[in-house]
């Protein structure tokens, strides 16, 4: 297997302007070539127009979404990619209201038109103008957050949200990640004292046990690692397993024989799914978070979702109504995403960072990139 990303560092540093800002002509970004690589290049700081933000970024998380891109080449390059951004607005464009240079905000890189079709139905994933990205470091857009500027397009300023003072860059960062398990929270629709299974215990699954338990849910997780399932239980889980093998006993006599009321699946697994259809009830759900690969068949017992009624759930990507919301639950802290934010890295060493999140160890959750830091 190739290695995720290979680095070279072809620029000046930068940082004076970071500290001192003014904004350079010139700034330093993660640039995707194609083939897996990238390369910390020197290119050109965004223009904005009169409808246009440019936020000077200061943390962007790394998701697994970027690592697909990167990994699968998914997308001609050139690209800079890093799409979970927060930064201080340091240009406004002469037609923007309500924003000023020196805003702390958090960025929402997809806005849908809320009028198609699929807008009138919730859908808004498969809204066409969500699809355009709305935030960019330059060439095609991209997100852009692997870079130290970022220009914030007319169609995403709605999307933005202010900081409060208290809250780190790197926090308002999670805002979108928090937004997306958000969604599949609500579609997924448990009322309290149900009893929820949540596969994987990674930085998504351990958003899932949260917001569960918010709702009133218990929930279980499953991670084979030790170190997660300990996690797990900081976040809200009664009860861990290593494998779903485990859980088949404990299930009957938690429900008294009825099953769980429903699976998430924050972790890609196939054979995971066959288990969750055993261990959901007549009437319950699975909800699929974690598969964003097309083309791979998996098994599926049509008997269980026709004559026992389970739903089979699919969720993806943000919703942009819940943006207050999630705001709310992450600025008060009602969500604490501080313990999920376990490696940070400057820009220079933003391939590092990728590598670290695409093959992480027990005790790698949510890697951040910051600009401002020093390198090592």
């Amino acid at each position: 297997m190739r290695p995720v990303a290979r680095i070279s560092i072809s620029m000046k540093r930068t940082r004076g302007n970071l500290e001192s800002g003014r904004i350079p002509g010139r700034m330093s970004a993660l640039v995707y070539r194609g083939g897996g690589s990238l390369k910390v290049e020197s290119i050109p700081v965004p223009r904005i127009g009169s409808h246009e933000v440019l936020v000077q970024v200061r943390a962007c998380g790394v998701c697994p979404t970027d690592i697909k891109k990167i990994r699968r080449d998914l997308l001609p390059p050139p690209r800079v990619y890093g799409h979970e951004t927060a930064g201080v607005i340091v240009r406004v464009g002469a037609s923007v209201r309500g924003f000023h240079p020196g805003d702390r905000v958090a960025l929402h890189h997809h806005v849908p038109c809320l009028d198609c079709h699929f807008c009138r139905r919730r859908a808004f994933a498969q809204c066409a103008g969500y699809r355009v990205t709305g935030v960019t470091a330059g060439f095609e857009p991209a997100g852009g957050g692997f870079a130290e500027y970022v220009c914030v397009k007319r169609g995403c300023l709605p999307g933005m949200v202010r900081i409060p003072k208290d809250i780190s860059f790197a926090e308002a960062a999670l805002l979108e990640p928090v937004n997306t398990v958000l969604k599949a929270v609500n579609l997924l629709g448990v009322v309290p004292g149900d009893h929820v299974l949540v596969v994987g215990q990674g930085p998504i699954g351990l958003l899932f046990n949260r917001l569960l338990t918010l709702r009133g849910a218990s929930v279980s997780a499953c991670d084979p690692l030790e170190l997660r399932r300990r996690i797990g239980q900081r976040f809200g889980a009664r009860r861990t397993f290593p494998t779903m093998e485990a859980i088949g006993d404990p299930v009957k006599r938690m429900t008294r024989g009825r099953g769980l009321d429903a699976v998430v699946l924050a972790a890609p697994s196939d054979e995971a799914f066959c288990q969750a259809q055993k261990l959901v009830r007549g009437g319950g759900a699975i909800l699929v978070f974690a598969h964003t690969v097309r083309g791979n068949a998996t098994p599926l017992d049509l008997g269980r979702v026709c004559v026992d009624e389970q739903r089979v759930l699919g969720s993806y990507s943000s919703d942009f109504t819940l943006q207050d919301e999630v705001a709310r639950l992450v600025f008060s802290r009602t969500l604490d995403v501080r313990p999920l934010i376990t490696h940070r890295y400057p820009l220079t060493d933003a391939a590092a960072a990728i590598d670290r999140a695409a093959t992480p160890s027990a005790d790698t959750l949510k890697v951040v990139v910051e600009p401002g830091l020093r390198g090592q």
